[in-house]
Parts: structure tokens; sequence; C-alpha cells
């Protein structure tokens, strides 16, 4: 949240118009917010949010991606893998203990935290047996 400011301001100067649009949504965004300080966690869920509408807007413009998708992609942390996501279910969920396997998304999710998407993890259960 903090380096967004001056970000915004070398994208000026750069007269990078994309970046400094997305920048300014963003900003907007935080200002939206009842608390004036957000934390790392709320952060990447605005960005998720802003990413998942935009994903929306293209996919009914028949369009696959934007230069403004491309920079907010860039503000989320390192996404884990799907061999990495496949190889942490393998060693870690016992799938006798879920009445289906999609329902180890939950403790998934909770362990990789921001750094997976939920159809990333779906794709991955659905290669189990």
């Amino acid at each position: 949240q903090e380096s967004l400011s001056v970000e915004l301001r070398v994208s000026m100067k750069a007269r990078d118009t994309d970046r400094t649009g997305a920048i300014r949504i963003l900003i907007g965004e935080f200002a939206r917010q009842p608390e004036k300080v957000l934390s790392d966690e709320q952060v990447i869920a605005i960005v998720k949010k802003l990413i998942k509408s935009e994903r929306e807007l293209l996919a009914a413009q028949g369009h696959e991606g934007s230069p403004y998708l491309t920079i907010m992609e860039g503000y989320l942390p390192k996404q884990a893998s799907e061999e990495e996501i496949y190889v942490w279910v393998k060693e870690n969920i016992d799938f006798s203990s879920f009445a289906s396997k999609m329902q180890a998304m939950k403790p998934i999710m909770q362990h990789f935290g921001s750094s997976v998407d939920g159809n990333i993890v779906k794709k991955v259960l659905q290669k189990f047996a």
C-alpha cells in the first residue's frame, strides 16, 4: 500500500498511462475501505477482486487479456504452481477423511493462503482418483 504512491509518481513521470491508471484504481479502492491502513492480506484481497472483475469483463467482450490485467497480476505474491500444490496435497491430505475430494479445498487454501488460486486447486484435486 505504501509503495504504490511512490510507484504512481514514477509511472506519471515515465508517462506510463496504463500503469498510472491501474495504480489510481487501486488507491481509490484502498480509500473506500473503512480502515486507513490495510494489512497485506486485505490489499491482496482487493487486488484479486479487481483482477476477477477485469477477467469477467474481458470474457464478456471476448478478449483474452489487457495491460491493466497484467499490471494488477504483478501486485499479487508469487502463485504456487500446480506441481507444488499437487505434491503438497499428495503428502498432506488424507482423502478418506472427506466425503468428497472437493471438501479438501479448505485445508489446502488455508495452507497456501493468498499464494494460490481456488480454480487451480480445484483443477489439481480433479487429478486425484
